[in-house]
């Protein structure tokens, strides 16, 4: 079975020098508003993604911390990314909503991750566990996003 394309392209770019910066650039153009928070993909495969967001001033908030909105912006963007790294071929998907809570300060960097197991993936609704975590590991947004995965219409 060939890899998704998500894949092969995140595997063929960490070849280059700054791999990961060059694929995080070229994945933010394709969903423009993921570049609001300068990603970094550290980690891309079936049933895991992890982000990179760099505390910085463009996305604190009034108290210094990074702001949920970007963090939410993070998540999702792992979440997406595992999603298509993850879906087998004959099945699509859309995001149907998110419930996250807030459990502690994000004043530090963070890692947005989304895992998922990939032999859940069939039609239905399909909850994907997010969280964020600061340095030393403290989560400070936890949650789910919940996809709609359906088959993709006959051609």
């Amino acid at each position: 079975m060939s890899k998704p394309y998500i894949l092969r392209s995140y595997e063929k770019t960490l070849k280059l020098p700054f791999g990961r910066q060059i694929f995080s650039i070229y994945a933010s153009r394709k969903a423009p508003y993921f570049s609001t928070i300068r990603p970094l993909v550290k980690t891309l495969e079936p049933g895991r993604c992890e982000i990179f967001l760099k505390k910085r001033r463009s996305v604190q908030n009034h108290i210094g911390t990074v702001h949920v909105i970007a963090v939410a912006n993070g998540l999702e963007m792992a979440m997406g990314f595992l999603a298509e790294a993850t879906i087998p071929k004959h099945l699509r998907w859309i995001p149907k909503g998110m419930e996250l809570s807030y459990p502690a300060k994000a004043d530090t960097d963070l890692i947005c991750e989304a895992v998922s197991d990939p032999s859940t993936w069939e039609p239905g609704d399909l909850p994907i566990k997010v969280v964020a975590r600061r340095r030393d590991g403290t989560a400070v947004v936890e949650g789910v996003i919940n996809l709609w995965i359906s088959e993709k219409p006959k051609r």
